[in-house]
């Protein structure tokens, strides 16, 4: 390990704090002007789908939340961002030395959209009802994903900030085998003890283990980042996001690299990802091996070409 890895490795005392409340950060991956200023490039070139491995009517409509997934397979400056050392380094200190990052998404907020529902997510099977990551048996104290989260733009309690529940990652609330109920129409309708709240047109609460129960929000702290801030999470954590207030006309835009040990399966036996009302073929789709080694080969890697674009192998 170079000095470079060292110094962004956990230290033994922030390694302790993420295994207590299975969060870490905020922490800087980029300068404020920098983040802003590769945002105003990316944003243009998101508009042309022509190499997304998604091709599919529902990603190519942009109706779907399926459409904000894995960007970083065909462009460049995303592709380089899940392999930042600022953010792996940090990553392997949970995880291990091989690590893969299986899925990327945008998380936009416009103003007067509703904030996000309390949930956790372990296998992710939470929309589709089918298991979209599997861990080992014999690391059964594991499971979920590490999510690195990056705070595009502004991101506070106007704008539609994260929000945690420290120490909630142990234990699950929910019944990811169970299905939610998709309506695009209850979309910033739902008022949830005081808050607009749902999830990408399901309510999270058809999940519940118990249907009385509710989160302890008087434990939630909120995660206020600047531009080009990361914060890394367990996605078994209790985890929402405020609405955005409208009182300031700025997008809050987050976006999402999640990672998993190699020796995890990635979508076992499907072909495709059925969910938010779309549907779209994995066929082009591979995981990215940014730290290690693959000695188990479970999963189609993606491999980077000289136009900055991946392909499945």
């Amino acid at each position: 390990m170079d000095v470079q890895q060292r110094g962004n490795a956990l230290s033994p005392d922030e390694l302790e704090t993420f295994r207590r409340q299975g969060y870490f950060g905020p922490f800087k991956v980029y300068e404020i002007d920098e983040m802003r200023s590769a945002w105003r490039r990316q944003r243009l070139q998101m508009l042309d789908r022509s190499m997304a491995v998604y091709q599919d009517e529902a990603a190519q409509s942009g109706n779907t939340n399926i459409s904000n997934y894995d960007r970083h397979l065909d462009m460049a400056f995303l592709a380089d961002h899940v392999m930042n050392r600022r953010i792996v380094d940090r990553v392997s200190s949970v995880l291990g030395p091989d690590v893969l990052c299986w899925r990327t998404e945008f998380f936009p907020k416009y103003p007067g959209d509703e904030g996000t529902d309390w949930h956790q997510a372990d296998t992710f099977a939470n929309a589709s009802g089918k298991p979209q990551i599997i861990w080992p048996d014999e690391v059964k104290e594991f499971g979920g994903t590490i999510t690195v989260w990056t705070a595009f733009t502004e991101a506070n309690e106007e704008t539609g900030c994260l929000q945690f529940i420290p120490g909630t990652h142990e234990s699950m609330n929910y019944d990811e085998t169970k299905r939610m109920d998709y309506d695009p129409g209850s979309i910033n309708q739902a008022d949830k003890a005081g808050t607009r709240r749902g999830f990408f047109g399901y309510d999270y609460r058809q999940l519940q283990k118990d249907p009385d129960w509710t989160p302890d929000e008087s434990k939630a702290v909120s995660m206020v980042m600047r531009p080009g801030e990361a914060i890394m999470f367990w996605s078994t954590l209790m985890h929402a996001s405020w609405p955005h207030s409208g009182k300031s006309s700025e997008m809050r835009l987050g976006f999402a690299a999640r990672y998993v040990p190699t020796a995890v399966r990635v979508y076992p036996d499907t072909d495709e990802i059925e969910e938010y009302g779309g549907r779209v073929s994995l066929e082009r789709y591979g995981a990215v091996l940014v730290n290690g080694g693959d000695e188990y080969g479970h999963n189609r890697l993606a491999t980077r070409t000289t136009r900055g674009h991946a392909f499945a192998r």
